[in-house]
C-alpha cells in the first residue's frame, strides 16, 4: 500500500468505525512527513470518542495504526484528533511546561513532574528545549514515567 493509499486507507478505516455509533462525518486526512494526520470534527459524541483523558483516542489511534502495519502500509505512524481535543490539551501542557520551567530557575530546585504518557513528555521536553539553563529528563517505566526538570548549575 503506498503513501496515498495509506492515507485513503486511514480516512475511511476511522470514518467507518464512527458509523458505527452512528456518527457519519468526513474525516480531514493528510501526511505530514511519514505520519498520517486525521482529524474528526466535533460532534455530539465527541467526548465518547475522546474518553477519559483521552484514553478512547488513544486505543483508536492504535487500531489504525495496528491495521495500516498488518496491510503493510507505506505509512503507518498516526495521529488521531477529535474535535482538536490534542491540539488543546497540547496547549495546555506547554503552557504548563512554561510554568514549570520558570519555578525551576526561581527556585533552583529540581522538580519531578507527574507521569506522563509519551506524547505528553515529548511536548515538555520540545518546550524545554528552549531552556538553555535546564535539562529535562525521563525517569521511571511504563506508567510511572515522568519527567525531572533540573537548573544547569554555574560551575
Amino acid at each position: 500500500m503506498n503513501r496515498e493509499e495509506s492515507i485513503t486507507f486511514a480516512k475511511k478505516y476511522v470514518e467507518d468505525v464512527l458509523s458505527f455509533f452512528g456518527i457519519n462525518v468526513d474525516v480531514y486526512a493528510t501526511a505530514d512527513e511519514d505520519v498520517i494526520e486525521l482529524s474528526v470534527p466535533n460532534t455530539y459524541l465527541s467526548n465518547l470518542l475522546i474518553g477519559k483523558n483521552g484514553d478512547t483516542l488513544r486505543s483508536l489511534q492504535f487500531l489504525v495504526r495496528t491495521t495500516l502495519i498488518q496491510k503493510e502500509a507505506e505509512l503507518t505512524r498516526v495521529n488521531l484528533d477529535v474535535a482538536d481535543y490534542k491540539r488543546r490539551h497540547n496547549d495546555r501542557i506547554a503552557d504548563q511546561a512554561e510554568k514549570w520551567a520558570k519555578e525551576v530557575l526561581d527556585t533552583g530546585e529540581a522538580m519531578s513532574l507527574k507521569p506522563m504518557n509519551a506524547a505528553e513528555r515529548r511536548v515538555v521536553h520540545k518546550v524545554l528545549a528552549d531552556y538553555s539553563q535546564l535539562t529535562s529528563e525521563s525517569e521511571g517505566e511504563g506508567r510511572d514515567r515522568h519527567i525531572v526538570l533540573k537548573k544547569i548549575s554555574d560551575i
